[in-house]
């Protein structure tokens, strides 16, 4: 989306590159989140279909006149640019949403800075802070009907998982939960690697014990039985882009808090205890 709003700008915008000094901040901030394993990515998934539905949070940038006024604008200059919101910041900009994606303009749209935002005085990145927001889901308003659910234990700790079943980071992340005690697991399938990934999530769906063949499968490479059922695949998928999941795995955790990738066991450990 950012790469379609630059090939827009043309030569009658100035693109603003931030500025030594912040880039010499940048080094010195710590990272919003520890490194994790990649998460495996679709070549071109398809686009949402409104059938399923995420969570729904009021945006008071609607209600913002000033900032509407810069959407307007934004979108006269940039016509195949899709915005989802435009908000003030303290810093004199407004912050540009399209998708999960942020850039930061003035009052006029004369500018365009595409690149990381530093607090000069706390030395912390606004950028990162604000996409990790953005990205923010409360486990509770998942809608379970497209996930099954598997609870070890009391249970008494939450994650919500986005999978594909050929998904080899997610195997790996499979691995790294096996040990993990007092948990509750929503799987969220999510086949965006091939047809086959399709036709497991079917088979695995169609099954009495989703859970159990779908262990079976992440972990000991168990084909799942063919099944026969109604599978809602597109809201699946619909839900998936709408929560901007672009690879396989996404882990929610109970306070909002998102992360792509197979992390370890200790990260996981660390993470479900933040948010309880």
């Amino acid at each position: 989306m950012i790469r379609s709003m630059k090939q827009s700008i043309g030569a009658g915008l100035l693109a603003i590159v931030a500025l030594a000094a912040f880039a010499s901040l940048a080094h010195a901030a710590p990272p919003a989140t520890p490194s994790a394993t990649p998460s495996a990515t679709p070549p071109a998934p398809p686009p949402a279909t409104p059938s399923a539905t995420a969570p729904a949070v009021e945006d008071p940038a609607a209600s913002d006149p000033r900032a509407q006024a810069v959407r307007k604008l934004f979108m006269q200059r940039f016509e195949k640019t899709p915005v989802t919101a435009v908000r003030t910041t303290p810093y004199g900009l407004f912050e540009v949403q399209m998708g999960s994606d942020i850039v930061y303009t003035d009052e006029k749209v004369t500018f365009v800075l595409d690149g990381t935002l530093i607090d000069a005085q706390t030395r912390t990145d606004v950028t990162r802070a604000r996409l990790d927001a953005l990205a923010s889901v409360p486990i509770d308003k998942l809608p379970f009907d497209l996930a099954f659910k598997q609870v070890r234990g009391n249970g008494s700790r939450k994650i919500a998982i986005f999978e594909d079943p050929n998904c080899g980071y997610c195997k790996q992340l499979r691995q790294s939960l096996k040990s993990i005690d007092n948990l509750t697991i929503y799987t969220f399938p999510f086949p965006i690697l091939s047809a086959d990934s399709t036709m497991k999530v079917r088979d695995i769906w169609c099954a009495p014990d989703r859970g159990a063949v779908w262990d079976a499968w992440m972990l000991e490479g168990k084909v799942p039985p063919s099944g026969k059922c109604e599978v809602p695949v597109e809201e699946m998928l619909a839900l998936g882009h709408r929560l901007m999941v672009r690879g396989t795995p996404a882990i929610f955790f109970a306070d909002g808090s998102r992360v792509g990738g197979a992390i370890p066991k200790e990260e996981i450990e660390k993470r479900l205890k933040q948010a309880m």
